[in-house]
């Protein structure tokens, strides 16, 4: 193997790295505590909590998936819902999306 070939994979391998780490930055940034605590409610008046998706959490899907070569899946996912970069989808849309993101293989 070439020098310049070896110095491209390093340089690919630290790009991968570097979604990585950026994805489980974003991980452990939604999961911190909330600092406002909310009174709490009799169990028989809570009603079913829709799922909420985050951003974040489309996101650190997306980076891993594309870590493990399904990059152009991801494109095409992404323009099955009309759009050219994530931060264009209708937030309502993340559950489908990300339902969709995770059964590529």
């Amino acid at each position: 193997m070439s020098k310049i070939k070896f110095l491209l994979d390093v340089v690919s391998d630290l790009r991968s790295l570097a979604d990585s780490v950026q994805a489980v930055a974003d991980a452990i940034a939604s999961n911190e505590p909330e600092e406002v605590s909310k009174p709490e409610q009799p169990q028989s008046e809570k009603q079913p909590e829709e799922k909420r998706v985050t951003l974040e959490e489309v996101r650190t899907v997306l980076a891993e998936k594309s870590h493990d070569g399904f990059t152009a899946e991801v494109r095409a996912l992404l323009q099955k819902y009309g759009a050219s970069k994530l931060s264009e989808i209708d937030p309502s849309k993340y559950i489908a999306f990300l339902e969709d993101a995770e059964g590529l293989k």
